[in-house]
């Protein structure tokens, strides 16, 4: 057995494929227009669904929440080799800075970012006891 992938539900399919693309150079690999998509993320898949095909895969449906400041549904881990760039490109694709890239004390640089859809992801390096 292994992780196939994760699927986020979104209000709009194609915008988060497009943010994810200008945001961290993720390339849309499958698109259901409306529906289902994919990106390019490594070994594992990031997938977005839409809150109407949420509703059909669970019998008694979901309560699909709306992004807010407040609000964490899902947190994605991103490895980079250019944190602080990727940073600054995620934050000009549209997403809001949570904590700026820092340096923690075993050398690992970590910032955290919101997604347009309320997603939170982590932006780090490699960490140094993981390589």
């Amino acid at each position: 057995m292994k992780f196939a992938k994760t699927i986020i539900y979104v209000e709009d399919v194609e915008a988060s494929l497009a943010f994810f693309e200008k945001a961290f150079g993720m390339k849309t690999s499958v698109v259901q227009p409306g529906s289902y998509g994919e990106v390019e993320s490594g070994q594992t898949v990031i997938a977005f669904g839409s809150y109407a095909s949420g509703q059909q895969h669970l019998p008694d449906g979901y309560v699909a929440g709306a992004p807010s400041s407040s609000t964490v549904s899902v947190e994605l881990s991103l490895v980079s080799e250019r944190v602080e760039a990727d940073f600054a490109r995620a934050i000009a694709a549209g997403a809001v800075g949570l904590r700026a890239p820092e340096v923690k004390p075993w050398g690992q640089i970590s910032s955290y970012l919101r997604t347009p859809d309320g997603i939170i992801v982590d932006l780090a390096s490699p960490a140094p006891a993981w390589t």
